[in-house]
């Protein structure tokens, strides 16, 4: 035996089965195809918290009375406002780059105009987390309105930051369906576990290096098709097919061809992902009420074919796709919103 099959290592692909780190923030039960956000079961509190009530959960592990949900809802909205110096270099990026890719460059400039950027404290940190939890939605709609030669919007004080996300986005009033679901989606991906991106940035600030700089990182392995990239690929997929009879033949061609078919399977659930099932409710509703119907029957047969020839669930981006399409989220922005349900 030579030295150096001695000190062989073995190689775990994609860390399976490895323990890196231990929370209780979240819990993904791959088994029984389920999620606890700090020991709250995801069915429970997805379609009945606001997204500040989730963050506020997540970040101290407990429920927030309404005044602590209330109030921390009008600083984030008070602080969706982007520095002037942000705003010029959007409007300096070629209409050609990802939206993603100037997301991660715009979220390291704001560490330049960011009192506490060196600050680690725990007081420090969660200014940060709050500020960048306001300004990435505000960064991803100023890029949307600036590419489509549209004035920027202010948010409005009467909406929390989801509607306001949507709303200065699109610039019309989101209806109270549409207000829900987005409510509900960026809930829905508020936190998985140690996926990749989180692992990215705990990598990261485990150099005691600055928040700004994880969440960069972060933003760059989200980016990816394997990761948060899933779902535009979905929606790519969904306006390529014609209408509802031609589904079979088109994904049994891309299985014939060994072409990954995006938004199924996942590496945790051995069932259907939770988040999936209350897309897939809205998915329906919106489609229904937005005139797109054919899409979600689309959808269905795509799922139904998909586990006929394969056993494989959907995942989170399936339905997701859909769901940001409805609403109107183009799907170039798809993995950006990702990121600010995320940050």
């Amino acid at each position: 035996m030579t030295q150096d099959s001695k000190d062989e290592k073995k190689v775990v692909r994609g860390l399976e089965d490895v323990v890196a780190a231990e929370t209780s923030v979240s819990y993904v039960d791959g088994v029984h195809g389920r999620l606890y956000y700090q020991g709250y079961d995801i069915h429970d509190i997805a379609e009945e918290m606001t997204f500040s009530e989730v963050v506020l959960l997540l970040w101290n592990g407990g429920l927030p009375t309404r005044a602590e949900r209330d109030r921390f809802s009008s600083e984030i909205v008070a602080d969706m406002r982007l520095p002037s110096q942000v705003v010029d270099m959007l409007k300096l990026t070629p209409p050609n780059s990802h939206p993603m890719s100037v997301l991660r460059t715009a979220v390291g400039m704001l560490a330049n105009f960011d009192p506490d950027v060196e600050d680690i404290s725990p007081e420090a940190n969660r200014r940060k987390a709050r500020r960048l939890l306001a300004q990435i939605p505000t960064i991803i709609a100023d890029l949307h309105r600036i590419r489509n030669g549209l004035p920027l919007l202010s948010p409005d004080p009467d909406y929390g930051v989801s509607s306001n996300f949507l709303y200065m986005l699109r610039g019309t009033p989101p209806s109270e369906l549409e207000r829900s679901a987005m409510r509900l989606l960026m809930v829905l991906l508020a936190d998985h576990g140690l996926n990749a991106s989180t692992f990215t940035a705990r990598v990261i600030t485990s150099t005691l290096s600055d928040m700004h700089s994880a969440l960069a990182g972060a933003i760059g392995a989200l980016k990816g098709p394997l990761h948060g990239g899933a779902n535009q690929r979905v929606m790519e997929m969904l306006l390529n097919i014609s209408n509802v009879d031609t589904v079979k033949e088109y994904i049994e061609g891309m299985l014939e061809n060994r072409q990954r078919i995006m938004g199924f399977g996942h590496r945790v659930y051995r069932t259907e992902d939770p988040r999936a099932t209350h897309l897939r409710k809205y998915s329906e509703m919106l489609c229904e009420a937005n005139g797109q119907r054919h899409l979600y029957e689309i959808s269905r047969r795509i799922e139904q074919t998909v586990m006929d020839a394969k056993g494989i669930y959907p995942n989170v981006d399936f339905y997701l796709a859909t769901v940001q399409h409805a609403i109107g989220i183009p799907p170039e922005y798809y993995t950006a919103i990702f990121a600010a349900s995320r940050a």
